[in-house]
Protein backbone atom coordinates (compact mmCIF):
# COMPACT_ATOMS: atom_id res chain seq x y z
CA UNK A 1 0.00 0.00 0.00
CA UNK A 2 2.81 2.35 0.91
CA UNK A 3 4.51 1.60 -2.36
CA UNK A 4 1.31 2.44 -4.22
CA UNK A 5 0.91 5.73 -2.36
CA UNK A 6 4.54 6.55 -3.00
CA UNK A 7 4.11 5.74 -6.68
CA UNK A 8 1.01 7.94 -6.90
CA UNK A 9 2.80 10.82 -5.18
CA UNK A 10 5.76 10.51 -7.51
CA UNK A 11 3.42 10.31 -10.50
CA UNK A 12 1.48 13.39 -9.41
CA UNK A 13 4.71 15.32 -8.84
CA UNK A 14 6.01 14.24 -12.22
CA UNK A 15 2.80 15.26 -13.93
CA UNK A 16 2.79 18.55 -12.08
CA UNK A 17 6.38 19.20 -13.08
CA UNK A 18 5.63 18.33 -16.69
CA UNK A 19 2.54 20.55 -16.68
CA UNK A 20 4.55 23.45 -15.27
CA UNK A 21 7.19 22.91 -17.93
CA UNK A 22 4.58 22.66 -20.70
CA UNK A 23 2.66 25.86 -19.91
CA UNK A 24 5.93 27.80 -19.83
CA UNK A 25 7.62 26.11 -22.79
CA UNK A 26 7.64 27.62 -26.29
CA UNK A 27 5.21 25.97 -28.65
CA UNK A 28 6.40 24.95 -32.13
CA UNK A 29 4.87 27.06 -34.91
CA UNK A 30 4.55 26.18 -38.57
CA UNK A 31 5.70 29.72 -39.48
CA UNK A 32 7.46 32.60 -37.65
CA UNK A 33 4.13 34.42 -37.32
CA UNK A 34 0.59 33.07 -37.45
CA UNK A 35 -2.76 34.83 -37.54
CA UNK A 36 -5.58 33.72 -35.25
CA UNK A 37 -9.13 35.03 -35.50
CA UNK A 38 -11.49 34.54 -32.56
CA UNK A 39 -15.06 35.39 -33.44
CA UNK A 40 -17.55 36.55 -30.80
CA UNK A 41 -19.21 33.61 -29.08
CA UNK A 42 -16.45 31.10 -29.87
CA UNK A 43 -16.20 28.44 -27.13
CA UNK A 44 -12.87 27.80 -25.35
CA UNK A 45 -12.71 24.34 -26.93
CA UNK A 46 -13.13 25.83 -30.40
CA UNK A 47 -10.51 28.48 -29.65
CA UNK A 48 -8.05 25.74 -28.73
CA UNK A 49 -8.87 23.88 -31.93
CA UNK A 50 -8.45 27.06 -34.00
CA UNK A 51 -5.05 27.69 -32.45
CA UNK A 52 -3.89 24.29 -33.67
CA UNK A 53 -5.57 24.72 -37.06
CA UNK A 54 -3.66 27.94 -37.82
CA UNK A 55 -0.31 26.21 -37.26
CA UNK A 56 0.52 25.92 -33.54
CA UNK A 57 1.90 22.40 -33.19
CA UNK A 58 0.40 21.11 -29.97
CA UNK A 59 -2.64 19.23 -28.72
CA UNK A 60 -5.95 21.07 -28.91
CA UNK A 61 -7.17 19.01 -25.95
CA UNK A 62 -4.19 20.06 -23.83
CA UNK A 63 -4.79 23.69 -24.69
CA UNK A 64 -8.47 23.40 -23.85
CA UNK A 65 -7.78 21.83 -20.46
CA UNK A 66 -5.18 24.48 -19.74
CA UNK A 67 -7.78 27.15 -20.50
CA UNK A 68 -10.25 25.37 -18.20
CA UNK A 69 -7.88 24.67 -15.29
CA UNK A 70 -6.54 28.23 -15.35
CA UNK A 71 -10.03 29.50 -14.47
CA UNK A 72 -9.79 32.07 -17.31
CA UNK A 73 -11.46 30.18 -20.15
CA UNK A 74 -14.51 32.44 -20.12
CA UNK A 75 -12.33 35.57 -20.20
CA UNK A 76 -11.00 34.88 -23.71
CA UNK A 77 -11.87 37.84 -25.91
CA UNK A 78 -12.84 37.94 -29.56
CA UNK A 79 -10.36 39.57 -31.89
CA UNK A 80 -7.55 39.13 -34.39
CA UNK A 81 -4.26 37.98 -32.91
CA UNK A 82 -0.70 37.43 -34.09
CA UNK A 83 1.04 34.35 -32.70
CA UNK A 84 4.82 34.61 -32.91
CA UNK A 85 7.87 32.50 -32.18
CA UNK A 86 8.40 32.07 -28.43
CA UNK A 87 4.68 31.70 -27.71
CA UNK A 88 3.93 29.55 -24.66
CA UNK A 89 0.55 28.23 -23.46
CA UNK A 90 0.76 30.75 -20.62
CA UNK A 91 1.55 33.72 -22.86
CA UNK A 92 -1.09 32.60 -25.36
CA UNK A 93 -3.79 32.59 -22.70
CA UNK A 94 -2.62 35.97 -21.41
CA UNK A 95 -2.82 37.43 -24.91
CA UNK A 96 -6.32 36.06 -25.45
CA UNK A 97 -7.72 37.14 -22.09
CA UNK A 98 -6.21 40.63 -22.30
CA UNK A 99 -7.46 41.09 -25.83
CA UNK A 100 -3.97 41.94 -27.11
CA UNK A 101 -5.00 42.11 -30.73
CA UNK A 102 -2.62 42.50 -33.64
CA UNK A 103 -2.58 46.22 -34.37
CA UNK A 104 -1.73 48.18 -37.48
CA UNK A 105 -1.55 51.94 -37.96
CA UNK A 106 -2.30 54.56 -40.57
CA UNK A 107 -1.06 58.15 -40.54
CA UNK A 108 -3.18 61.07 -41.72
CA UNK A 109 -0.89 63.98 -42.52
CA UNK A 110 -1.45 67.67 -41.74
CA UNK A 111 -2.46 69.55 -44.87
CA UNK A 112 -3.95 66.53 -46.62
CA UNK A 113 -7.26 66.77 -48.42
CA UNK A 114 -10.06 64.29 -47.86
CA UNK A 115 -9.20 62.74 -51.22
CA UNK A 116 -5.70 61.99 -49.91
CA UNK A 117 -7.15 60.63 -46.67
CA UNK A 118 -9.34 58.20 -48.58
CA UNK A 119 -6.38 57.07 -50.70
CA UNK A 120 -4.30 56.42 -47.56
CA UNK A 121 -7.08 54.39 -45.93
CA UNK A 122 -7.48 52.34 -49.10
CA UNK A 123 -3.78 51.45 -49.01
CA UNK A 124 -3.63 50.81 -45.24
CA UNK A 125 -2.63 47.28 -44.31
CA UNK A 126 -5.43 44.99 -43.12
CA UNK A 127 -8.00 47.80 -43.00
CA UNK A 128 -11.38 46.87 -44.46
CA UNK A 129 -12.23 49.34 -47.26
CA UNK A 130 -15.89 49.64 -46.36
CA UNK A 131 -16.08 53.15 -47.87
CA UNK A 132 -14.58 52.14 -51.21
CA UNK A 133 -16.82 53.35 -54.01
CA UNK A 134 -18.91 55.56 -51.72
CA UNK A 135 -19.47 59.21 -52.55
CA UNK A 136 -18.15 61.60 -49.91
CA UNK A 137 -21.67 62.55 -48.86
CA UNK A 138 -22.53 58.91 -48.22
CA UNK A 139 -19.50 58.52 -45.98
CA UNK A 140 -20.57 61.54 -43.94
CA UNK A 141 -24.07 60.10 -43.64
CA UNK A 142 -22.65 56.86 -42.28
CA UNK A 143 -20.58 58.87 -39.81
CA UNK A 144 -23.74 60.56 -38.55
CA UNK A 145 -23.03 63.90 -40.25
CA UNK A 146 -25.46 64.09 -43.19
CA UNK A 147 -25.09 67.20 -45.31
CA UNK A 148 -21.70 68.16 -43.86
CA UNK A 149 -18.75 68.58 -46.21
CA UNK A 150 -15.94 66.18 -45.23
CA UNK A 151 -13.00 68.44 -45.99
CA UNK A 152 -10.95 69.32 -42.92
CA UNK A 153 -13.25 67.39 -40.57
CA UNK A 154 -10.69 64.74 -39.63
CA UNK A 155 -7.76 65.28 -37.30
CA UNK A 156 -4.31 64.51 -38.72
CA UNK A 157 -2.62 61.93 -36.50
CA UNK A 158 -1.47 58.31 -36.43
CA UNK A 159 -4.32 55.91 -35.68
CA UNK A 160 -3.89 52.30 -34.62
CA UNK A 161 -6.51 49.68 -35.37
CA UNK A 162 -7.07 45.97 -35.01
CA UNK A 163 -6.50 43.95 -38.13
CA UNK A 164 -9.55 43.79 -40.37
CA UNK A 165 -11.17 46.79 -38.73
CA UNK A 166 -13.40 49.02 -40.85
CA UNK A 167 -12.02 52.23 -42.33
CA UNK A 168 -15.22 53.87 -41.09
CA UNK A 169 -14.07 53.27 -37.51
CA UNK A 170 -10.79 55.07 -38.21
CA UNK A 171 -12.63 57.97 -39.82
CA UNK A 172 -15.03 58.18 -36.87
CA UNK A 173 -12.12 58.40 -34.41
CA UNK A 174 -10.41 61.04 -36.54
CA UNK A 175 -13.64 63.04 -36.77
CA UNK A 176 -14.18 62.96 -33.02
CA UNK A 177 -10.53 63.96 -32.48
CA UNK A 178 -10.99 67.00 -34.74
CA UNK A 179 -14.22 67.95 -32.97
CA UNK A 180 -12.32 67.91 -29.67
CA UNK A 181 -9.34 69.89 -30.94
CA UNK A 182 -11.58 72.43 -32.64
CA UNK A 183 -13.67 72.92 -29.49
CA UNK A 184 -10.51 73.54 -27.46
CA UNK A 185 -9.17 76.05 -29.98
CA UNK A 186 -12.52 77.85 -30.12
CA UNK A 187 -12.60 78.18 -26.34
CA UNK A 188 -9.06 79.61 -26.41
CA UNK A 189 -9.70 82.17 -29.19
CA UNK A 190 -8.68 85.80 -28.78
CA UNK A 191 -11.32 88.24 -27.60
CA UNK A 192 -10.91 90.32 -30.79
CA UNK A 193 -11.08 87.36 -33.16
CA UNK A 194 -12.99 88.17 -36.38
CA UNK A 195 -14.25 84.57 -36.53
CA UNK A 196 -17.92 84.05 -35.74
CA UNK A 197 -18.19 80.26 -35.48
CA UNK A 198 -16.00 77.19 -34.87
CA UNK A 199 -16.50 76.28 -38.55
CA UNK A 200 -14.95 79.60 -39.58
CA UNK A 201 -12.00 78.84 -37.32
CA UNK A 202 -11.57 75.45 -38.98
CA UNK A 203 -11.65 77.02 -42.44
CA UNK A 204 -9.07 79.67 -41.52
CA UNK A 205 -6.86 77.06 -39.84
CA UNK A 206 -6.87 74.99 -43.03
CA UNK A 207 -5.65 78.01 -45.00
CA UNK A 208 -2.95 78.71 -42.41
CA UNK A 209 -1.89 75.07 -42.66
CA UNK A 210 -1.42 75.30 -46.42
CA UNK A 211 0.22 78.74 -46.39
CA UNK A 212 2.79 78.16 -43.63
CA UNK A 213 6.24 77.28 -44.91
CA UNK A 214 8.06 77.53 -41.60
CA UNK A 215 6.42 76.68 -38.27
CA UNK A 216 7.77 79.81 -36.59
CA UNK A 217 5.78 81.95 -39.08
CA UNK A 218 2.45 80.26 -38.43
CA UNK A 219 1.07 82.83 -35.97
CA UNK A 220 1.99 85.69 -38.30
CA UNK A 221 0.38 83.98 -41.29
CA UNK A 222 -2.79 83.68 -39.23
CA UNK A 223 -2.46 87.33 -38.23
CA UNK A 224 -2.37 88.49 -41.86
CA UNK A 225 -5.58 86.67 -42.74
CA UNK A 226 -7.31 87.74 -39.52
CA UNK A 227 -6.40 91.37 -40.19
CA UNK A 228 -7.74 91.10 -43.73
CA UNK A 229 -11.01 89.62 -42.48
CA UNK A 230 -11.44 92.51 -40.05
CA UNK A 231 -10.95 95.03 -42.83
CA UNK A 232 -13.13 93.21 -45.35
CA UNK A 233 -10.18 92.68 -47.68
CA UNK A 234 -10.00 89.71 -49.99
CA UNK A 235 -7.79 86.97 -48.57
CA UNK A 236 -6.13 86.37 -51.97
CA UNK A 237 -4.54 83.07 -51.03
CA UNK A 238 -3.43 80.70 -53.78
CA UNK A 239 -4.20 77.40 -51.98
CA UNK A 240 -7.92 78.21 -51.96
CA UNK A 241 -7.85 78.82 -55.71
CA UNK A 242 -6.02 75.54 -56.27
CA UNK A 243 -8.55 73.70 -54.12
CA UNK A 244 -11.43 75.18 -56.10
CA UNK A 245 -9.83 74.03 -59.35
CA UNK A 246 -9.90 70.40 -58.23
CA UNK A 247 -8.49 67.96 -60.76
CA UNK A 248 -8.04 70.79 -63.28
CA UNK A 249 -4.96 71.99 -61.42
CA UNK A 250 -1.86 70.74 -63.25
CA UNK A 251 0.78 72.09 -60.89
CA UNK A 252 0.96 75.57 -62.41
CA UNK A 253 -1.23 78.42 -61.18
CA UNK A 254 -1.85 80.97 -63.91
CA UNK A 255 -3.28 84.50 -63.88
CA UNK A 256 -6.35 83.19 -65.65
CA UNK A 257 -6.91 80.75 -62.78
CA UNK A 258 -6.90 83.63 -60.32
CA UNK A 259 -9.60 85.38 -62.37
CA UNK A 260 -11.80 82.29 -62.80
CA UNK A 261 -14.49 82.41 -60.14
CA UNK A 262 -15.26 79.42 -57.92
CA UNK A 263 -16.72 79.37 -54.40
CA UNK A 264 -13.13 78.91 -53.13
CA UNK A 265 -11.46 81.64 -55.18
CA UNK A 266 -10.43 84.24 -52.62
CA UNK A 267 -9.22 86.55 -55.42
CA UNK A 268 -12.78 86.93 -56.73
CA UNK A 269 -14.72 86.64 -53.46
CA UNK A 270 -14.37 88.31 -50.08
CA UNK A 271 -14.39 86.48 -46.78
CA UNK A 272 -13.64 82.87 -46.08
CA UNK A 273 -14.33 80.08 -48.58
CA UNK A 274 -17.36 77.85 -47.85
CA UNK A 275 -15.36 74.89 -46.52
CA UNK A 276 -11.88 74.05 -45.24
CA UNK A 277 -9.38 73.22 -47.96
CA UNK A 278 -7.35 70.63 -46.01
CA UNK A 279 -6.84 69.06 -42.58
CA UNK A 280 -5.25 71.53 -40.16
CA UNK A 281 -3.14 70.30 -37.27
CA UNK A 282 -3.30 71.56 -33.69
CA UNK A 283 -0.72 74.29 -34.26
CA UNK A 284 -2.72 75.77 -37.14
CA UNK A 285 -5.97 75.55 -35.16
CA UNK A 286 -4.41 77.46 -32.29
CA UNK A 287 -2.78 79.99 -34.62
CA UNK A 288 -6.17 80.71 -36.21
CA UNK A 289 -7.70 81.06 -32.75
CA UNK A 290 -4.92 83.22 -31.30
CA UNK A 291 -2.91 84.81 -34.11
CA UNK A 292 0.05 87.06 -33.49
CA UNK A 293 -0.76 90.67 -32.70
CA UNK A 294 0.34 92.68 -35.74
CA UNK A 295 -0.77 95.05 -38.49
CA UNK A 296 0.59 92.82 -41.23
CA UNK A 297 -1.61 92.50 -44.31
CA UNK A 298 0.83 90.86 -46.73
CA UNK A 299 3.53 88.23 -46.84
CA UNK A 300 5.82 86.78 -49.46
CA UNK A 301 8.07 83.72 -49.46
CA UNK A 302 11.75 84.46 -48.94
CA UNK A 303 12.81 81.31 -50.74
CA UNK A 304 14.13 79.50 -47.67
CA UNK A 305 10.77 78.38 -46.32
CA UNK A 306 10.20 81.51 -44.28
CA UNK A 307 8.07 84.55 -45.17
CA UNK A 308 8.52 88.32 -45.15
CA UNK A 309 5.55 90.14 -43.61
CA UNK A 310 4.54 93.69 -44.46
CA UNK A 311 2.03 96.21 -43.08
CA UNK A 312 1.61 98.16 -46.33
CA UNK A 313 1.38 97.44 -50.05
CA UNK A 314 4.47 99.53 -50.79
CA UNK A 315 6.53 97.52 -48.30
CA UNK A 316 5.10 94.30 -49.71
CA UNK A 317 6.01 95.28 -53.28
CA UNK A 318 9.56 96.00 -52.16
CA UNK A 319 9.69 92.58 -50.50
CA UNK A 320 8.38 90.91 -53.67
CA UNK A 321 11.04 92.65 -55.74
CA UNK A 322 13.73 91.56 -53.33
CA UNK A 323 12.77 87.99 -52.66
CA UNK A 324 10.87 86.97 -55.81
CA UNK A 325 12.46 89.08 -58.55
CA UNK A 326 15.93 89.55 -57.13
CA UNK A 327 15.80 93.32 -57.59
Amino acid sequence: MRRLIKFVVVLVLALGGWAFWWVNHSLPLSAPALELSVEPGTTPRSVARNVVDVGVETSADLLYWWFRLSGQARQIKAGNYELETGLTPRSLLAKLTRGEEALRSVTLVEGWTFKQVRAALLKAEHLKPDTEGFEDKVIMEKLGQPGRHPEGRFYPDTYTYAKNSSDLKVLLRAMHAMDKQLAQAWQARSADSPLKTPDELLILASIVEKETGRASDRDMVASVFSNRLRLGMMLQTDPTVIYGMGDKFDGNLRRQDLRTDTPWNTYTRTGLPPTPIAMPGKASLMAAARPASSRALYFVARGDGSSQFSDSLDAHNRAVNKFQRGQ
